[in-house]
């Protein structure tokens, strides 16, 4: 009988999943929810205890991060674990988003310190570039603490040739070379950035992987026809110079003066960066009626139902979360042959790829779009198609958790 007893105990205690605490560590509040809150949710509904910290924000907003709990979990008081299963946690720390400021940084790497300290989390997944060195140099404290990167795209300090691009390329391949020594995975989403990074020696390849992007959702954003009227082209996006809006801005005002009635629309909120556009740049365009400016805005399905043709003529990117948005939505796009943007088309089959920085190729392109309305609905189907079979973020989630070694059993 004893036999019997401690054979059902042992056969209990295997089936209990092994539960972790997850840091997922970022910089800017505001976007946690729209760019992580499907993996978020993910690594709750697997069981783990998510721990989400960035630059301090607004109570709703920590509401929101909070709300997205794991499905059906519940913290069970006999499991005598130290993490509550399924629940998601906010918790602020400083951090200087847009510059190298020495005091800023290491009160930054100090905090993170402290947390890490107390917190101990069995794995942190860091994403943009201040979480991925600030937060690699303070996990070297932790040595049984898995430590994943997420390169988002290379940003400011990858791009140009001045003087000054030069010296901060220089200091932060540096910082990154030492944050990464000893991360466990550090994950790409495109390969150009991976080839880039292991090029500079900044990680070696057996390090290294890649998943298309952060993923879509596809029930959030749904396949929604093409509307009637004139032909509306969209842009959404922070109002950087690298995101390509002044060249959006000049191509519009090529097309307008031979398509009066097109439209062209802008939305998207100001950053403080050095590449930042200011927002009397932006209501010059607007007071020509070159663009239509909509500000900012927490839900962009109802610009992308309203558009035709989603337009990003990025310098960069990793891969575009609005792009995946316009695809799953159903929308032709118009993008640059960069690294992150080029993954998301076809040529000729849900849009097309004109030169970076080249507004005039961009404003062809446009017309092409204008003078080829017949075309929309091809293209449009094929985009949403595209995005089901490579941009799902159940998919790429899943290949997330294997990195983070939070997937069952």
């Amino acid at each position: 009988m004893l036999l019997l007893l401690s054979s059902h105990a042992a056969a209990a205690k295997t089936s209990i999943p092994t539960m972790k605490r997850a840091i997922i560590l970022g910089a800017y509040p505001e976007s946690v929810v729209a760019f992580r809150g499907d993996l978020i949710q993910a690594v709750a509904n697997a069981g783990h205890e998510v721990i989400v910290m960035t630059a301090p924000t607004r109570p709703n907003i920590v509401a929101e991060i909070e709300s997205l709990r794991g499905l059906g979990q519940e913290l069970n008081p006999a499991a005598r674990c130290r993490v509550a299963p399924g629940k998601v946690v906010f918790r602020g720390y400083p951090v200087q988003r847009n510059a190298l400021n020495p005091k800023s940084d290491w009160r930054t790497l100090r905090e993170l310190q402290r947390a890490f300290r107390e917190l101990q989390p069995d794995v942190i997944l860091a994403y943009t570039i201040k979480p991925i060195i600030w937060g690699g140099i303070a996990a070297r404290s932790l040595p049984r603490a898995r430590f994943v990167a997420m390169v988002t795209g290379l940003g400011y300090a990858f791009q140009g040739s001045t003087l000054r691009r030069r010296l901060l390329n220089q200091v932060v391949v540096r910082l990154y070379r030492y944050a990464l020594r000893r991360a466990d995975t550090v994950i790409f989403q495109n390969v150009d950035n991976r080839d880039e990074f292991i090029r500079r020696r900044i990680v070696p390849a057996n390090k290294c992987h890649t998943v298309p992007g952060s993923g879509v959702n596809l029930d959030r954003f749904r396949f929604t026809p093409l509307p009637k009227g004139p032909p509306r082209f969209l842009l959404i996006a922070r109002l950087l110079g690298e995101k390509g809006i002044r060249e959006y801005a000049a191509a519009a005002a090529i097309v307008k003066q031979r398509f009066p009635n097109s439209r062209f629309s802008l939305v998207g909120p100001t950053d403080p960066s050095p590449d930042g556009i200011p927002l009397k740049e932006v209501e010059r365009w607007q007071q020509t009626g070159a663009i239509e400016y909509h500000g900012a805005t927490d839900d962009v399905r109802p610009y992308l139902r309203d558009s035709h043709i989603y337009c990003l003529p990025s310098y960069h990117e990793g891969m575009p979360r609005t792009v995946l948005e316009a695809m799953a939505m159903g929308r032709p796009i118009l993008t640059t042959d960069v690294c992150g943007c080029r993954e998301t088309v076809i040529p000729g089959t849900n849009g097309w790829l004109v030169p970076s920085g080249d507004a005039n190729s961009l404003a062809e392109r446009m017309m092409w779009f204008v003078e080829h309305r017949e075309q929309w609905e091809t293209m449009a189907f094929a985009s949403r198609r595209l995005a089901e079979e490579k941009f799902d973020v159940a998919n790429v989630n899943r290949k997330m958790l294997e990195q983070l070694n939070l997937g069952d059993g």
